[in-house]
């Protein structure tokens, strides 16, 4: 993953950068502190908190994350059974520390999720549970819902079991430390294990008909006080250690189908008129997609290396619309499919960042017990999805107004400078108004990694030259201009 680093020192810029940021938890009304009575239930919930009777200490786990996160809600093992293998998942207890109608609920309730801004962490939970108590950290037990698949030699499950347990995970993994032992042939045998199902488990999704967008993300990390921007395409490990995810979320959502209760992630296949525009598109960038090839085949193929199908792999955006949530008591809806994953999919494996976890693994815990899942529980289901939705609107705002910040600070005392980038859309996008010629669109600087509009003539998918014209911390606009040769 590469850094751009934005050297923002302890200067007049940088404060003004640090209290634009701070501001932007008031102009998007971020519920940042936790109400006392909710740090009370807390610490109650923490000194009350009792054990699993069923110890499962002895399976080696370790868990996978950035760095920098203490907030660890998964830990893996993988082992060799056979031809195919066995897989143990530990998803953190958090549903120990919450009681359903508490004050601890009700906040998460109206929280939804964590947020992640460049100066600081807006938890779900309080700390004290997201990033100690409930957190899998290593050498520490836990209680976990331990999930154990079965999988057969094209790493297929063919068992699965969840049970409520201790466990103790070995050891805290960063994505670039396993990518990095992977690459030099000097991984641990659990981590050549996940690399060998994760392809496999890649491979069973191009058979479903799957599809995932490898857009380069833009993040903003902050080490020492200097501010990076973080724009690549994500490790092959990170695919790999979603799609063990991925296989969690699909088989909590058999269970619930199966017992006609739950919470299902939905979307709807791309409409026909979409994939015949995003054909057109691929040919005007000058790439062959075969007719015979599922687009998520074709997404997969992509060198993100090139300018001109990197500017496609930013038009797929348009064929992974409609996301939501579907609650299901009783009467299971026609579509429950997300269409990305090609199955039935819940979120399920990350409790401590999102609240529909929670309920999605009491309810599996419920049903694979052979347990009648309660009223209480019940009742909640009809009204997460909007709570979701909005909760997924505000973050997606203000984690890009963060990025905006950022971008538009780093750039302030560089207008007029010239910068290498790439085009993302371009002529060949925009609209001529009045009868005059169409100009501008979107593009992404080579260094550091800013996404920004530039106005001159260009098409989309290409390497140009272009002039910053504009930066202003204020409105967090930034403007290139194309340099003609």
């Amino acid at each position: 993953m590469s850094h751009q680093n934005i050297a923002l020192t302890k200067d007049a810029r940088s404060t003004s950068l640090e209290q634009a940021l701070e501001a932007l938890e008031t102009e998007f009304n971020v519920r940042a502190d936790f109400p006392a009575e909710v740090l009370a239930e807390a610490e109650r919930a923490i000194k009350d908190f009792e054990l699993p009777a069923i110890d499962r200490r002895d399976i080696e786990l370790v868990t996978i994350d950035p760095a920098s996160s203490t907030d660890l809600d998964q830990a893996l093992h993988i082992e060799r059974s056979g031809q195919g293998y066995v897989v143990h998942y530990a998803i953190a207890d958090v549903p120990g520390f919450v009681t359903l109608g508490g004050a601890l609920d009700s906040e998460t309730r109206l929280r939804g999720q964590t947020v992640y801004l460049p100066h600081r962490r807006i938890s779900l939970h309080p700390e004290v549970i997201s990033e100690d108590a409930g957190s899998l950290l290593p050498g520490q037990d836990r209680s976990a819902y331990l999930w154990t698949f079965t999988l057969d030699v094209s790493g297929a499950v063919t068992q699965t079991a969840l049970e409520r347990a201790v466990v103790k995970s070995r050891e805290k993994l960063s994505y670039v430390g396993v990518q990095e032992s992977l690459d030099s042939d000097t991984a641990s045998e659990l981590l050549q294990l996940l690399r060998e199902v994760g392809i496999k488990r890649v491979d069973l999704e191009r058979q479903r008909g799957g599809a995932s967008l490898r857009i380069p993300a833009q993040e903003v990390e902050c080490v020492d006080g200097t501010y990076a921007i973080v724009s690549a395409p994500p490790l092959a490990v990170e695919d790999w250690n979603a799609q063990i995810s991925l296989m969690t979320g699909i088989e909590a959502a058999r269970i619930m189908l199966e017992a006609r209760v739950g919470l299902l992630r939905t979307m709807p296949a791309p409409a026909e008129k979409d994939i015949t525009i995003f054909r057109l598109e691929a040919k005007a960038l000058g790439t062959v997609w075969d007719p015979a090839q599922p687009y998520g085949e074709f997404l997969r193929s992509l060198d993100l290396n090139d300018p001109r199908q990197l500017a496609l792999m930013h038009r797929a955006t348009g064929l992974f619309r409609g996301a939501t949530y579907t609650a299901i008591d009783g009467e299971v809806p026609e579509d429950v499919i997300q269409a990305a994953i090609a199955a039935p999919y819940a979120h399920t494996t990350a409790p401590l960042r999102r609240l529909v976890d929670r309920f999605s693994l009491l309810i599996c815990s419920y049903a694979s017990s052979g347990q009648e899942v309660p009223v209480g529980l019940r009742a909640v289901l009809p009204s997460l999805p909007k709570l979701m939705g909005d909760s997924n609107r505000l973050v997606n705002t203000i984690e890009r107004a963060a990025v905006d910040t950022v971008e538009a600070a780093s750039l302030a005392h560089r207008v007029g400078e010239r910068f290498s980038a790439v085009t993302l859309t371009g002529i060949d996008d925009a609209r001529s108004k009045n009868g005059s010629p169409a100009t501008g669109g979107t593009l992404l600087v080579k260094d550091p990694a800013v996404m920004a509009p530039f106005e001159g003539n260009a098409a989309a998918g290409v390497e140009v030259e272009v002039e910053l014209v504009h930066a202003d911390l204020a409105t967090r606009k930034v403007l290139f201009k194309i340099i003609e040769a």
